[in-house]
């Protein structure tokens, strides 16, 4: 099977796979660069002398409104520039500022670093969402866009063995330096591996539509927020973030000082959890939407809403726990089935949306998940377990995992509502 490139050209389909893999090890050191705070936080927390909630915005709101602001004006350029070129500058930067991570000396400097790694961040996902929709055709779309999401669970697994590791051997600063080094090597080889598709080439138009050129920024924000499907896509999205991003910042720690476990052990065990349950959720999620969707496009939202109602029971177990294997068994479950509203959501968008929007569409989107769920997730443990700390000292982290569970109700709630827009957009219909 072969598609048109922008030269006119045929290109293979296995080069459009090498792309997906290539943006998804750029993504893999994007989600390990972002993800290193939790795993090294009970180290950098007795370091620097932070409490839980300052080290919930580290993992949170200083990353994420960063990352949310910048995303879409580096979006709404991407839908006018080449977006290869952006994503090689993008890497580059937050690899810089992960290096700097290392040299804070106190809350206010990692802060401004991770803000700086927010920054950078910006300008990886919403471009490669659109690159990747240029070379697949809609309906293969969603496991495209799930062998990219790969480089969540990717990134999660690799920073917690690694960091773990070198923080153990030397210290959490010299993990730091040896995560950023990576990422710049990796912007150089995605300029000389990966090349700018023509926009809209694979897609067919719904009745009585053409394709438009990329709208002014705030026109393109505007008609992400009057489409429905978008806008319910988007909050059900934040809130699977909010439970997603709350579990990676807080599982770490909750192991290391409720349960007992080292940081080695989490180096050799959580993060193999953590890596093959979440690649198994990701990839599973964006094959199923691809199959079932055809039949009823409500799947894209049935999916999640389904699997996090199969975590509820699991949160209990985590905290009922007597030793750490045992949380960490439990920790599995959640692991697998948190990242499968992200493959049905960026196909979603993807698909609902004009090509020239694409980009604009998919930073809207991450914005939205981002500053709910990782900007607040974070935090809201954190500032649960301060508030619980003088009556249950180190197990307040159990009484923040609890305080998922009704947020938990809320997102399968929203999934539900998001299905029932989905069932009557046009242009979905159209794409698939």
């Amino acid at each position: 099977m072969t598609a048109a490139t922008a030269a006119g050209r045929p290109r293979s389909m296995a080069y459009s796979y090498l792309v997906v893999v290539v943006l998804a090890v750029v993504y893999t050191l994007n989600f390990l660069d972002r993800q290193i705070v939790a795993i090294l936080a009970e180290p950098i927390r007795k370091d620097l002398n932070l409490t839980d909630t300052q080290l919930g915005m580290l993992g949170g709101i200083a990353f994420a409104a960063f990352y949310t602001t910048f995303g879409l004006p580096v979006a709404w350029l991407a839908d006018r520039a080449k977006r290869v070129w952006i994503i090689s500058a993008a890497c580059a930067l937050w690899s810089l500022f992960t290096a700097l991570c290392g040299t804070a000396t106190n809350f206010l400097q990692l802060a401004v670093y991770r803000m700086g790694v927010g920054i950078g961040e910006a300008g990886g996902s919403p471009p490669s969402y659109s690159l990747i929709s240029d070379y697949f055709p809609p309906e293969k779309r969603g496991t495209a866009l799930a062998l990219y999401s790969l480089g969540v669970p990717a990134g999660s697994m690799i920073g917690a063995f690694a960091a773990g590791r070198i923080a153990e051997a030397y210290s959490w600063r010299v993990a730091f330096y040896a995560m950023g080094i990576p990422g710049i090597i990796m912007a150089l080889l995605l300029l000389v591996i990966v090349r700018e598709p023509k926009r809209g080439a694979l897609d067919p138009l719904a009745d009585g539509e053409a394709h438009e050129a990329a709208p002014p920024l705030f026109q393109a924000i505007g008609g992400f927020f009057q489409q429905r499907t978008l806008i319910l896509t988007a909050v059900s999205s934040a809130m699977s973030a909010f439970v997603g991003y709350a579990a990676l910042s807080w599982n770490a720690p909750f192991l290391i000082r409720v349960k007992g476990m080292t940081l080695v052990e989490v180096a050799n065990y959580y993060s193999l959890v953590l890596g093959i349950t979440g690649m198994i959720g990701t990839f599973a999620a964006g094959w199923l939407v691809d199959r079932l969707a055809r039949r009823d496009r409500r799947w894209f939202a049935w999916v999640p809403a389904i699997a996090f109602a199969v975590t509820i029971p699991f949160w209990f177990g985590i905290v009922w726990a007597p030793t750490w294997p045992i949380a960490l068994m439990f920790i599995a479950i959640p692991a697998l089935l948190n990242n499968m509203y992200l493959a049905p959501a960026l196909t979603v968008v993807q698909n609902a949306v004009t090509p020239a929007r694409r980009t604009i569409s998919g930073a809207v989107l991450l914005f939205i998940l981002n500053l709910i769920g990782l900007g607040v997730g974070p935090v809201y443990v954190g500032r649960i377990s301060d508030w619980a700390k003088p009556q249950y000292g180190d197990q307040s982290l159990a009484v923040g995992f609890l305080a998922l569970v009704p947020i938990i109700v809320i997102t399968i709630g929203c999934h539900l509502a998001a299905s029932a827009s989905i069932a009557r957009d046009k242009r979905l219909a159209a794409a698939l």
